[in-house]
């Protein structure tokens, strides 16, 4: 069964990296205090991410190496809140369930533990391994929690720019192609699936966290999923036309600017307009728009992946973009094609992948080694899909170049 969109639980969730911190838990608690003033959570609110964010800040400096802290926003249409991610390559948690009793707290932190973290965060999430790391995950709403946020998102990513630099040139996103997108003329299947569909409105972003209206909800539940023919895990195919499945798709979108530093990060916030504001619904529609938008730009790496219910996925990707569909035990790797999107573009090509049962997209950029093997995320899978992330960049990122991961995770 794909992704659907449930009553009152998001499917999608905008995400804005707001900085990094290394060894600084007095500067992250001083931004977490800002940044909830900033996104409207409250006085009492803010009060207790900052009481959260200085535990794990100064835990994380103390007791760990090579330990960050990220502080992001994160928004639906209605309300906007704070997630807080810790990575490390520390000595790990032998026990997490022990480490989150109530009275156990790491020597020089603030006493409070994490215990009291997780209940002060309406999401609390840790991955660790001894000898290896530790991510953990805590994310704070306006109280009372509003209903779109209640549930865990089915895509999520990390961003982080390379040393020395504020800003970032890598990017991510994701929508549904609900919306004005929906009722635009197809593309019928013998033509060029490049070509560009409908009016070019803006998506209707209330699609994405169940806000919309429920006839919407009812027509994609009716439509007869297209399930690929192909057998789970095979290598994709090359599919030429290819046309959207009826219903719902996830459209998610990875997408490195050349180089780095403001202008790379330029160019790749302007594929996130295009892609966010575009009416394309297959892979190579989206990749079309975005590359006219960043003309002009020194260009980047793009990719764009669908996934459908009943487990199809086409892929479209030019520049170096690594992506796979990842199980505890697998990795089929997607192909990408050389190029710069927004500059140099060749033909556009499009593969077909069947998502097997419990199945990941993973899509990262070229800040990030691709000598890892589905062993190092078994653990992982099971987690939300930005601990996921945190948890690839923590094991195969350097600090040589902007590192983003995107993970798609759901009961495709």
């Amino acid at each position: 069964m794909g992704p659907v969109i449930a009553v009152g639980k998001p499917l999608l969730l905008d995400c804005e990296d707001v900085a990094w911190f290394r060894d600084q838990p007095d500067a992250a608690r001083g931004a977490a205090a800002a940044l909830g003033r900033r996104v409207g959570l409250g006085e009492h609110r803010t009060a207790q991410l900052v009481l959260a964010v200085a535990e794990l800040a100064t835990n994380v400096t103390k007791h760990s190496n090579d330990g960050s802290v990220l502080l992001r926003v994160l928004r639906d249409p209605a309300v906007a809140g704070v997630e807080v991610l810790v990575l490390d390559t520390g000595p790990g948690m032998a026990d997490v369930p022990a480490a989150l009793r109530d009275g156990v707290s790491t020597i020089g932190t603030l006493g409070i533990g994490l215990g009291s973290v997780k209940r002060l965060a309406d999401r609390f999430d840790v991955h660790s391994v001894p000898g290896v790391g530790t991510v953990q995950l805590a994310r704070f709403w306006p109280r009372p929690l509003p209903a779109s946020v209640a549930g865990e998102a089915v895509v999520g990513g990390i961003t982080r720019p390379i040393g020395g630099e504020v800003v970032c040139g890598d990017a991510w996103a994701a929508r549904t192609d609900a919306g004005a997108g929906e009722e635009a003329a197809r593309v019928p299947a013998e033509q060029s699936g490049s070509r560009l569909t409908g009016s070019g409105a803006v998506p209707d972003w209330s699609a994405m966290t169940a806000a919309g209206t429920g006839h919407r909800a009812a027509r994609h539940a009716a439509a007869e999923p297209v399930r690929s023919s192909r057998p789970a895990g095979e290598r994709s195919e090359l599919v030429r036309g290819a046309a959207e499945g009826p219903g719902q798709g996830v459209l998610v979108m990875s997408c490195d600017g050349l180089g780095h530093g403001p202008m790379a990060a330029r160019a790749s916030q302007a594929a996130v307009h295009a892609f966010r504001t575009g009416s394309g619904r297959t892979p190579e529609q989206v990749v079309e728009e975005v590359h006219r938008a960043l003309r002009g730009t020194r260009g980047a790496a793009v990719a764009v992946a669908r996934l459908e219910a009943g487990g199809r996925l086409l892929f479209c990707g030019i520049g170096n973009i690594a992506a796979s569909v990842v199980t505890t035990g697998t990795r089929a790797n997607l192909l990408s094609h050389p190029g710069i999107v927004g500059s140099q573009m060749r033909q556009l090509r499009t593969y077909e992948q069947r998502m097997p049962a419990g199945g990941t997209l993973v899509m990262h950029s070229d800040g990030l080694s691709e000598r890892w093997r589905p062993g190092d995320l078994a653990t992982l899978l099971h987690h939300p899909p930005a601990v996921i992330a945190a948890g690839l960049l923590r094991h195969a990122g350097t600090r040589r170049d902007d590192a983003s991961v995107v993970i798609a995770k759901g009961a495709w």
